[in-house]
């Protein structure tokens, strides 16, 4: 009889039935990812336990363990750049721009330094940040090498998936092959590689944001928040109250509620969704009043979770004042 092949035992914890089946510790899970990222994996087993989990839905000790594997595996440079804040963008948008850009750039101008990593192409229909980020200025950089000179230059890098891996992003592309998300969807928004202690997340499902609560809790991630975004990406609507969860290294979640900015609860569509209405709104050539308080209210969101203000109030003032003070005549160029 043949042996079992070395990734099977992973398998066969979930897939053992109903009453013999159960999540992977964070170990395993770290195990199986880096089997997974450095082709000691079957694309049969990979299928299987990317689908099981899907089935069972992912624990915080599955995202947290998949995290560690690919962060085992990272081709980081010798000189990792200080970074303040982890942004990732996985999902692209469908019913409004990314307005969310516009508050990193706040951010990066004021001097803080933003990492964005993500992924795209993988629903039809959206934009994604890769799409339009030349037209802000902003390069996009293909390794974590490069990465690491455009934030010393600009404050701010994005990778794409690729760049960080290969094999993730084919994993993430098989969206349409399984007609299901897949955990990669879930872990790659963790990935944080150049260990920045504040972390934003954004969600589509109200139910994970526990899990990506509980998972940072596992990985102590100084500073984490997590809400459902527009589209799933990172950006608040301002037209309706916002749950946020935030933890602090392992410390129990704190759940807060951020008042809607704007009186109108009905969102609407923006039908032409052109990217140069980025542009026009950084420079103030055109009016958007839902647009700016998305801004600025995703923007308050990652000063109080970075500490620069103590309350959702300030946050708010704080955002507010950083955004009409923006630099109007320029957009960021390198140094």
């Amino acid at each position: 009889m043949q042996d079992p092949h070395p990734f099977a035992k992973f398998v066969a914890i979930l897939g053992r039935g109903k009453t013999k089946q159960r999540h992977l510790t964070l170990d395993e899970a770290e195990e199986a990812m880096t089997m997974i990222l450095r082709g000691q994996a079957l694309p049969e087993q990979i299928g299987a336990i990317l689908m099981l989990l899907r089935l069972k839905e992912e624990a915080p000790e599955e995202i947290a363990g998949f995290t560690l594997g690919t962060r085992a595996v990272f081709d980081l440079p010798a000189d990792v750049p200080a970074v303040d804040l982890d942004w990732s963008s996985y999902a692209g948008k469908r019913i409004q721009l990314p307005w969310f850009l516009l508050s990193v750039l706040t951010l990066t101008v004021a001097g803080y330094r933003v990492f964005m990593h993500g992924t795209e192409g993988h629903t039809p229909g959206r934009v994604y940040t890769s799409d339009v980020l030349g037209l802000l200025g902003l390069p996009v950089a293909d390794s974590l090498s490069q990465a690491a000179d455009h934030i010393r230059a600009r404050n701010f890098a994005y990778v794409p998936l690729e760049g960080l891996s290969p094999v993730l992003r084919d994993l993430i592309e098989l969206r349409p092959v399984f007609g299901l998300r897949s955990p990669v969807h879930s872990f790659s928004r963790m990935l944080n590689p150049f260990s920045a202690p504040a972390m934003m997340q954004g969600i589509f499902h109200r139910g994970f944001m526990d899990i990506h609560a509980g998972a940072a809790q596992l990985l102590d991630q100084p500073h984490m928040s997590v809400f459902r975004g527009e589209g799933g990406e990172i950006e608040r609507r301002p037209n309706k109250p916002t749950m946020v969860w935030t933890t602090h290294g392992d410390a129990e979640p704190q759940v807060e509620t951020w008042p809607a900015i704007l009186n109108d609860p009905h969102q609407q569509a923006d039908t032409a969704m052109d990217p140069a209405d980025l542009v026009a709104l950084w420079r103030g050539e055109t009016a958007n009043a839902y647009a700016e308080a998305s801004v600025t209210g995703t923007l308050a969101v990652a000063l109080k979770l970075m500490g620069k203000a103590d309350s959702i109030d300030a946050a708010q003032a704080l955002a507010d004042q950083m955004w009409a003070d923006r630099n109007r005549d320029g957009l960021p160029v390198a140094a």
